[in-house]
């Protein structure tokens, strides 16, 4: 079985933030880390070197060829030059039915991609995260 390559690390989340490019991804992440401690309650910590995590599985990927096994986090954000990646969003049948009042947005296999903070709606990416860390019956965390 393969390594797993992206994993939580004691890197300074501040830091990865403040140091975004460009310059208008510093403030999106850290409002976006500030939504997501709200509503996961938890803190956010670094998974490998781009990705802003909150809460973690174990996953298991059996194939036919081999089974992949590891952790991984509940939601999680990179704040990329292009586009803002949001991680986990979709991964349930709760947060894909809900995806699309999201506002704009465009999809990749594993994550959705946010050009802007202020083109999505606030209100249902909070529910989003909610429903992707298992906490989709608790009242929005204000």
């Amino acid at each position: 079985m393969a390594a797993q390559k992206t994993l939580p690390t004691d890197a300074s989340v501040e830091a990865f933030l403040d140091a975004a490019q460009p310059a208008r991804r510093v403030e999106e992440g850290h409002r976006l880390a500030a939504l997501m401690r709200e509503e996961t309650g938890e803190e956010p910590v670094m998974w490998g070197p781009s990705m802003v995590g909150f809460g973690s599985y174990r996953y298991v990927s059996p194939s036919r060829t081999s089974r992949t096994e590891g952790e991984w986090p509940k939601v999680a954000f990179s704040p990329r030059k292009a586009a803002i990646s949001l991680y986990g969003l979709k991964d349930l049948p709760e947060g894909a039915a809900l995806l699309p009042g999201l506002g704009e947005y465009t999809e990749g296999a594993g994550c959705v991609y946010v050009k802007r903070l202020d083109a999505i709606d606030e209100a249902v990416l909070r529910r989003l995260v909610r429903i992707a860390h298992g906490r989709q019956d608790d009242p929005p965390r204000r």
